[in-house]
């Protein structure tokens, strides 16, 4: 029983009756309400709600999705690797709509401005207490998918202590990890074992006596069902992220150990197997197809939102974005420890129309007040919208690595290819918060070093085998390194060492010398004890002396095969 969204379906028709000008006109007089918005036909007597990647995002935000999403082997062209009006086509919904900005990129500033900001933890407490209230709280299990401590200059100062304290307020279940364990694992097991709900992990071991770290799953009665819940932490985490501060872990996809999992939930009597995964979608998808029994999978990690599930074979996949945008639910019908039928919506938390919970807004407040007065400080403007999301580019990634650039006297930037960071629009103000939701991390620093041109490019090589490897297993997600002062050509369809060429230094048009060293400066390095200033600090002393922003989308990064 796969429905489509009711506000998806309303919208589209709105629009074909009246227009989509027509339909903007409509909306602008009467935006959409909470009542539209959360409006949803029961099934069956469980409900799942999934929030994930909130990067520490406690006030609405504007957030672009990707107008690049490329998918590669049998991922290319299938969801969640489609933009602006391919995914418009293949979900039917219509331009200017609802749906068509929440989703896409398409018309961003003008739809931004008509339907304003989304997400805010009180509004999403709003949801989920009306979802609570509605079916019944012994009949909902609210779980969270990891990347929810980290993004923030709140979270960065109070190590994750923010979220950690609202998230229970909230009442979540469960969850899992990947930017967590950047607190450094003694700081995240502390954590773990403090918080009033589970956090699990079922693929992360200990070195030296292979014991797990973190209970691998939990079970709890629903709507009159045993649902085991099984947490998986992102498998590629100590590479991804500096191994030296998790050095007593071993992570990894554990598809054997995931499969006996599985099985030894149904022999405890289980109702429903539900995966709580930060794998990444394309590493989902496979894991679906390959490890049996898995009922649903809420998946993580590439902030994809899909308005539909994706089915592969028996198993329900839930895409739920980022940032606070979304809130997943999937009401199931159990019966003889099955799915015997199951309605899903993609819930759009759009601020303006979402009643803020009082009780999450005034504790948000009072988390937020020791900081307020840094966080508002304007430190220059933009003129250009200032996005981060895409495949090879982000223009608040340009406006980093310009800084990085003039800040640290270097021929060639690095910045890494980060996912999370809210976006800015024409005639905004940079402020520190906006800078630091694209910056705050626990390891800043922006090194200085000499690199030869044969290094770039292995850099390069090896970043882009990360994120277009055919077989998921070996894609580590993220999105490509961003280059300053450097462009280049990729053909995705290539193997490792040949997918890079034209290696092009943007200021002299000359080639990329192999033999040459250059001045290379970056941030985010995965090394330990690297020198220089924190990233937010260079880019505001860059602010201060550029004050207006201008930037377009860069063209330096030619894509072939895609």
């Amino acid at each position: 029983m796969i429905t489509r969204r009711d506000f998806v379906r309303a919208g589209s028709a709105a629009a074909a009756i009246m227009g989509v000008a027509g339909f903007r006109r409509a909306l602008a007089q009467a935006r959409l309400t909470q009542s539209d918005i959360l409006a949803f036909q029961p099934v069956g007597t469980v409900t799942l709600l999934h929030v994930t990647d909130l990067h520490a995002q406690l006030r609405p935000v504007y957030y672009r999705e990707p107008d690049v999403n490329i998918g590669v082997g049998a991922a290319k062209g299938e969801p969640p690797h489609l933009t602006g009006a391919a995914l418009r086509r293949r979900y039917g919904i219509a331009a200017g709509t609802a749906d068509a900005h929440a989703l896409s990129n398409e018309d961003f500033v003008s739809l931004t401005r008509q339907y304003g900001r989304m997400g805010g933890l009180d509004r999403i407490a709003t949801a989920i207490k009306a979802i609570r209230a509605e079916r019944g709280a012994d009949k909902v299990l609210l779980l969270d998918g990891g990347d929810t401590w980290q993004g923030s200059w709140t979270a960065l100062q109070t190590r994750g202590q923010d979220m950690m304290d609202l998230m229970a307020r909230l009442k979540v279940d469960a969850m899992v990890g990947h930017w967590e364990f950047t607190y450094g694992a003694e700081r995240v097991k502390a954590a773990a074992e403090s918080l009033p709900f589970a956090f699990l992990a079922q693929n992360i071991r200990d070195k030296e006596w292979r014991e797990p770290v973190f209970p691998a799953r939990k079970t709890f009665e629903r709507g009159g069902a045993r649902i085991a819940v099984i947490g998986q932490a992102f498998p590629y985490t100590p590479i991804a992220n500096p191994r030296w501060m998790m050095p007593e872990w071993e992570f990894g996809v554990r598809e054997d150990e995931m499969q006996q999992q599985v099985d030894e939930a149904r022999r405890d009597g289980a109702d429903l197997v539900v995966l709580l995964s930060h794998n990444g979608f394309d590493v989902d998808r496979k894991m679906a197809a390959r490890v049996k029994g898995i009922d649903v999978i809420l998946t993580a990690h590439t902030h994809d939102a899909l308005p539909e599930v994706v089915t592969v074979g028996n198993t329900l996949l839930v895409a739920s974005g980022s940032h606070g945008k979304f809130v997943s639910r999937l009401d199931i019908e159990v019966r003889d420890r099955r799915i015997a039928g199951y309605r899903y919506r993609l819930i759009p938390i759009f601020a303006d129309a979402i009643t803020p919970d009082a009780d999450m807004s005034a504790a948000i407040t009072q988390m937020r007040q020791p900081y307020e007065a840094a966080l508002g400080r304007e430190l220059g403007r933009t003129e250009s919208v200032l996005y981060r999301r895409g495949n090879f580019n982000g223009t608040f990634d340009d406006l980093i690595c310009q800084a990085i650039l003039a800040e640290r006297d270097a021929e060639i930037a690095l910045s890494p290819g980060f996912r999370w960071g809210a976006s800015l629009l024409p005639g905004d103000a940079i402020t520190f918060e906006a800078l630091t939701n694209a910056t705050a991390m626990t390891y800043p620093n922006v090194y200085r070093t000499p690199m030869t041109g044969a290094q770039l490019k292995a850099i390069l090589e090896d970043v882009a085998d990360n994120i277009f490897h055919p077989d998921p297993y070996f894609q580590g997600g993220g999105d490509m390194v961003r280059v300053g002062g450097l462009g280049y050509t990729v053909d995705i369809d290539k193997a490792i060492g040949s997918r890079i060429s034209d290696l092009t230094m943007l200021k002299s048009g000359q080639p990329l010398d192999p033999a040459r060293r250059y001045v290379v400066a970056g941030w985010a390095s995965v090394a330990e004890s690297v020198e220089g200033p924190p990233i937010w600090e260079l880019v505001e002393r860059h602010l201060a002396r550029v004050r207006t922003v201008r930037l377009e989308p860069t063209n330096a990064v030619k894509v072939k095969g895609a």
